[in-house]
């Protein structure tokens, strides 16, 4: 039973509870960490890692975790692109900046295209279509396929990893919003 304490007459205010509410950005970023780490471990188990010492370089070896785990932490954010948020502020500086880089590169069919794809998320309404198994799905897979159109000569499933961090992270943004498995007195914002 959730007692109320009223400081003025009429004014009931409830005791504020993590376990009621949904995830906010620091929420989501701490899923995503834990996500990550979960992530990690399974790499590491399915790939050997004596031949991962010998396939990348030093550099290689530190900074593919890293890429990793950034991956990672922005798609635990992007769901909620939606609304004014953290992930949408990261999201659409970096949109805006890419979109510059390209002006200025004449490469303008592709500005529009990332201008198209901008747009979308604001078109819906917050827990939308952002928020589903299929957009999980769907939103990362340029990390999967544009590897294997630039990069015709390399492994067909080099991005994989990369991809698979992205859903991770989306998956744990999922997770946090209570949208995987319910948590029992958690209400939505």
């Amino acid at each position: 039973m959730v007692r109320y304490v009223a400081i003025l007459p009429l004014s009931p205010i409830r005791p504020f509870s993590l376990s009621r509410t949904v995830a906010g950005y620091k929420g989501h970023l701490a899923g995503a960490v834990v996500f990550f780490g979960l992530y990690l471990g399974a790499l590491v188990l399915v790939f050997a890692v004596d031949r991962a010492y010998r396939q990348f370089s030093e550099l290689e070896l530190v900074a593919y975790p890293f890429v990793l785990f950034g991956l990672c932490l922005m798609f635990g954010l992007w769901p909620d692109v939606d609304t004014n948020s953290k992930g949408q502020n990261v999201f659409y500086g970096l949109f805006f900046l890419v979109d510059v880089a390209l002006i200025a590169s004449r490469h303008f069919e592709e500005a529009a295209y990332l201008g198209l794809f901008a747009i979308l998320p604001i078109l819906g309404k917050h827990r939308g279509w952002t928020h589903t198994y299929w957009a999980m799905l769907l939103i990362p897979s340029p990390l999967l396929v544009l590897p294997m159109v630039l990069f015709p000569e390399a492994e067909p499933l080099a991005g994989l990893p990369f991809y698979g961090a992205a859903v991770v992270g989306y998956f744990s943004h999922l997770f946090m919003d209570g949208l995987v498995v319910p948590f029992p007195g958690r209400r939505r914002r």
